[in-house]
């Protein structure tokens, strides 16, 4: 799954979507020489089920309801996996995870986040881009990581809001 348009916005064939996304996290890990534990592989296809934030205590209680544990810190230790291994991202602005629609390749994402529906699109960016690559090469500062985070709304729910009363 490399595409760096916006699938949480664009229709797309979500089953392909999600069975190329764990083909490459599991060839990121071999890769990697890390373990991607069946817990990890399970937070990881919650992530890719809906294109949208969840919060840890979301991605827990699938986890109980599946029998794979009730306990918080099973599930932060995978989705801690998961975003050090370049698989997810934390949305800080939600306190929420999203799985990485770049995977395979190294970047600097920005996230389009809808404030209705909590979707979550993922742009590519670069550090040294924009305005603010300027203002640091104009001070001498060396950028070493960049969150952009936008809030919005998607094409759906720009519609359904702009259809209400």
């Amino acid at each position: 799954m490399t595409q760096s348009s916006q699938p949480a916005f664009a229709p797309h064939d979500h089953s392909h979507c999600i069975s190329d996304a764990l083909r490459m996290a599991e060839r990121r890990c071999t890769e990697r020489g890390v373990k991607f534990t069946p817990a990890r592989r399970r937070a990881l296809e919650i992530l890719l089920a809906e294109h949208r934030a969840l919060g840890a205590y979301d991605i827990l209680d699938q986890f109980a309801a599946e029998g794979l544990g009730s306990q918080p810190p099973t599930v932060y230790r995978a989705l801690e996996f998961l975003v050090s291994n370049g698989l997810a991202h934390r949305i800080e602005r939600l306190n929420a995870y999203a799985a990485c629609s770049c995977l395979g390749r190294d970047h600097v994402p920005a996230f389009l986040i809808c404030r209705a529906c909590r979707a979550v699109a993922e742009a590519e960016t670069g550090l040294e881009q924009g305005r603010l690559g300027e203002a640091a090469r104009a001070t001498g500062f060396s950028l070493e990581r960049v969150v952009v985070e936008a809030e919005g709304l998607c094409p759906a729910c720009a519609r359904t809001e702009a259809a209400a009363p």
